[in-house]
């Protein structure tokens, strides 16, 4: 057996603990004080920006009303005595830009498309956005883009707090080293004691008890131990031979978990094939129930049809209203059915992949429904050139029912407005159609795309809960993925990808 070295004495180890205490506490107070200037300089900062863009949009609402650029850029030009805002704009209320101001020696980079009210940081800078508003007339958008220094605040308190605690760290290393003889002389000794047990085997030797404190209880303490290591020197001796025959044994248990592992991959393999072979088998009775269900469904439709037509004299307006009900129902039922068995081929459908210009595509749903609903005036933006490759019949139907729900959800509102575009993210294409209507709680964000799960009421606003559904299950088939984000009573915003998907060229807008 080796002798004991001590690599790293008590002396230094306490001196260690009591530096480490003054060094954690100097943190936490230095961290919280850092913190909440931290925090004062974010909120100042973000009142200052609020009310400079406030002042802008008061200041530009007349240059936006009568179409006068200069006066707009004069305004934004009062910016450069102030040297913290980088950049600043005006949009009109198609989205284009109407005056901007560069700070000097920076290079023009203003958004693609102006986002809505807010402010968003980004790294180094925040940037603020503020609708021009004129009564219930929306005149354009303020953007102002800043410095926002809170990393060279946030180093500039960390060398205080470091130079503090260096300083804290000195002055307890010296009154420490003073403190420290009282406690570890004592401490020193018994560490002698044993260390010359160690290495002359001799385990008659004694600790000599110094104090009544801890300290001397640890003396007794390891004076007991010696009297008990040569007896339980041969109790070790007996455990290391049952520990040896328990690791045979454990090592002939690994061995039977490890074939019992073989025969469960086998057993996983043969039930996956089984749930693939279940799974193919429930496809075709879902899609042979719902063949069979349109027969029954037509006859009542039909009866009740000709029940209404041959006795409609004759009975009563309870009766026409309960026969109505009937049609309505089963053609709800019917048009189900339809969803179901079109969800259910869109996984035996071949995927034909091809270049597609998807604004043609959203234009025509779009005709499509002016068509079915000519009494309704609804704002709707289509980008230019939206290319992407897919299945023109399969990327149909996910516009038909993007479109037709954002239709749908739009019919309460008083100025309904859709619009169908394109964003860049890691030179991928992002696509989205979004919708200033009835909207959703994000909370049941994850029913959305469920079969049969309807976020409204029938009555509000009907349907049957399988269109998203259909979309979802087009998107993963194109290796892409679609996503929402709403907020009640402002409308859905519903975003999507497409494997392949060319480079695209849209028109901003507000």
């Amino acid at each position: 057996m080796k002798p004991i070295e001590f690599l790293n004495p008590i002396r230094r180890k306490m001196l260690a603990t009591m530096m480490a205490t003054t060094a954690i506490a100097l943190l936490v107070a230095g961290g919280t004080m850092l913190i909440l200037d931290l925090r004062t300089y974010h909120n100042n900062w973000i009142k200052d920006i609020s009310a400079q863009i406030e002042l802008l949009g008061l200041s530009s609402m007349a240059a936006l009303q009568f179409d006068d650029p200069a006066v707009a850029q004069e305004n934004l030009s009062l910016l450069r005595i102030r040297p913290e805002f980088q950049a600043a704009a005006i949009y009109d209320p198609h989205g284009k830009l109407f005056a901007s101001y560069v700070r000097d020696g920076l290079i023009p980079d203003f958004p693609r498309i102006p986002e809505n009210d807010g402010i968003q940081i980004n790294g180094g800078t925040i940037d603020a956005f503020r609708r021009i508003i004129q009564g219930n007339q929306i005149l354009g958008l303020v953007f102002i883009r800043a410095d926002y220094k809170l990393t060279q605040n946030l180093l500039k308190g960390l060398g205080i707090v470091a130079v503090v605690i260096v300083i804290a760290l000195l002055v307890a290393m010296l009154i420490s080293g003073w403190l420290q003889s009282f406690l570890i002389n004592p401490i020193l000794a018994i560490a002698d004691v044993a260390r010359e047990v160690v290495t002359k085997r001799d385990f008659s030797l004694r600790a000599r008890k110094m104090s009544n404190d801890e300290i001397g209880a640890l003396a007794e303490a390891f004076n007991s131990m010696l009297e008990e290591i040569e007896s339980r020197t041969d109790e070790l001796e007996t455990s290391n031979k049952v520990l040896e025959k328990e690791v045979s044994e454990r090592r002939k248990a690994e061995e039977e978990i490890r074939r019992l592992n073989q025969d469960l991959d086998i057993r996983v393999q043969k039930r996956t094939a089984e749930l693939e072979a279940a799974n193919k088998e429930l496809e075709s009775f879902s899609y042979s129930v719902s063949h069979d269900l349109r027969t029954p469904l037509r006859a009542i439709d039909g009866f009740s049809r000709v029940l209404a037509d041959d006795l409609g004299d004759n009975l009563s307006e309870n009766a026409k209203l309960y026969i109505g009900k009937v049609r309505d129902s089963t053609q709800r039922m019917g048009q189900l059915i339809e969803d179901l068995l079109n969800l259910s081929k869109l996984s035996r459908t071949d995927l034909r992949p091809n270049p597609l210009d998807l604004s043609v595509i959203a234009q025509e749903v779009v005709d499509n429904l002016r068509q079915s609903s000519s009494d309704r005036e609804v704002d709707v933006s289509i980008w230019d050139d939206m290319k992407a490759t897919g299945d023109a019949r399969l990327i149909r139907v996910v516009f038909e029912n993007l479109l037709g729900n954002a239709w749908k959800f739009t019919s309460k509102t008083g100025n309904p407005r859709i619009e169908i575009g394109t964003i860049q993210e890691e030179n991928k294409s992002i696509y989205f159609v979004r919708d200033n209507g009835a909207g959703f709680d994000m909370d049941y964000a994850d029913k959305l795309f469920r079969v049969f799960q309807r976020l409204h009421g029938q009555s509000e606003f009907p349907g049957t809960g399988v269109g998203l559904a259909t979309v979802q299950r087009i998107i993963h088939r194109h290796g892409g993925r679609i996503w929402a984000n709403s907020t009640p009573g402002k409308g859905a915003a519903f975003f999507f990808t497409l494997t392949d998907s060319g480079n695209t060229r849209g028109q901003e807008s507000i």
